[in-house]
């Protein structure tokens, strides 16, 4: 089912859906340690080290936690996800994904997206320009001639306010003011992360706008399912259903075709280790550096897995389901060990993949592509789940 907009008359509807009220819960104060089955202590970030005041708002970090001791560490700032614990093939708590000790390495990062909420529209805008309603919208270009992530300020910068409404589940809200970005329309958008029982973490998110805007909302997160740190992605089998794929421009943007991955590099319709094709000769490569290209998802809702990644080294699995039409897959073409990461290890080239849920990139520009369109009286709900287990 692909992510729908509807009028804010309509109650939740979205299964599992977790923004509910509750007491704020405030953020730990120490570093958190915890155990699983074979007792081998995992380690999060001192949440002390993620207290800091940004434009006149407090950061924080929050733990959250399953019963099967599958853990999350966020952080308000920029809606991050900076840790993610699930057990390996061998019962060891093992974080697979990439992030920093601190709010500053965050900060100061030359790869701005880890862990981050992505908005006001994820992926690419061609020019950084737009038009809607006949009225043309300037913003930041922050990717070559075209505008990234929602541009400056994206998501990825701000601080959000946060609600814990329970050990599992964290409330996340903030308002992007009309224009920001050279975004129209005032527009509140919530994004809850919640660690399910069945080892899966899902995000949620809603928004609703004051005047006629575009929205594509995403999560960043930078995974290595054999644990951060632990080298190379390219031998991590992936499987993606997804028969078509939108190729791109030399800058990376669609050029509006959608076109079919059989007998192309980036066919995963059958499970296939990342670097098994990924030097081929093909143009799309080139320009990508890599695979950094969106995937048209089949048809599925949120019950069916449109993707499946596994570690090679720890046996860890992650399915994903979402309510999006599509998928972007990066497999870490522009890491350049400029950055050292929670455990001591810089984030060289290809030590992670991200799998962003979403709508095209540059919809607004391409009429033929699911729109992006929100409209007073509408909301924007959409979910997306990352379900691990270990490979059998």
């Amino acid at each position: 089912m692909q992510t729908s907009f509807k009028t804010t008359t309509l109650g939740l509807a979205i299964a599992g859906s977790v923004l509910f009220a509750a007491c704020n819960q405030s953020a730990n104060k120490t570093t958190t340690t915890m155990n699983d089955s074979t007792n081998t202590v995992a380690k999060l970030p001192a949440a002390s080290a993620f207290e800091k005041t940004i434009n006149g708002k407090q950061t924080h970090l929050y733990t959250l936690k399953n019963k099967n001791g599958v853990t999350a560490a966020v952080t308000n700032y920029g809606g991050r996800l900076v840790s993610l614990f699930v057990p390996d093939k061998n019962g060891k708590l093992t974080d697979v994904v990439l992030g920093f000790e601190n709010v500053d390495g965050f900060i100061n990062s030359k790869e701005p997206y880890y862990g981050a909420t992505i908005g006001r529209f994820g992926n690419r805008i061609a020019k950084g320009k737009f038009t809607l309603d006949g009225k043309e919208y300037d913003l930041a270009t922050n990717n070559g001639p075209n505008t990234l992530h929602g541009g400056h300020p994206g998501f990825q910068e701000v601080v959000w306010d946060a609600k814990q409404i329970d050990s599992a589940t964290l409330e996340l809200s903030y308002l992007a003011k009309d224009m920001e970005g050279g975004f129209p329309g005032n527009l509140n958008v919530k994004v809850t992360y919640q660690i399910t029982d069945d080892n899966a973490m899902k995000v949620s998110y809603e928004a609703t706008t004051d005047k006629t805007t575009v929205v594509n909302l995403t999560n960043h997160a930078f995974f290595n399912l054999n644990g951060e740190g632990s080298g190379t992605i390219l031998d991590h089998l992936v499987q993606i259903h997804a028969d078509n794929y939108t190729p791109v421009d030399s800058t990376l943007i669609p050029t509006g075709k959608v076109e079919p991955v059989a007998g192309t590099p980036f066919d995963f319709t059958k499970t296939t280790a990342i670097g098994a094709r990924i030097n081929a000769e093909n143009q799309q490569l080139k320009d990508g550096k890599g695979y950094d290209h969106n995937y048209v998802l089949n048809k599925h809702d949120i019950s069916t897995s449109i993707a499946t990644v596994v570690g090679d080294k720890s046996g860890i699995k992650m399915d994903i389901y979402t309510e999006e039409p599509a998928m972007q897959f990066y497999s870490g073409n522009f890491m350049q060990g400029l950055n050292i990461m929670k455990g001591g290890k810089k984030d060289e080239y290809r030590t992670s993949f991200a799998m962003e849920t979403q709508h095209y990139p540059d919809s607004p520009n391409q009429l033929s592509f699911p729109t992006t369109v929100l409209n007073p009286g509408q909301t924007y709900r959409t979910q997306s789940i990352y379900k691990f287990s270990v490979a059998k």
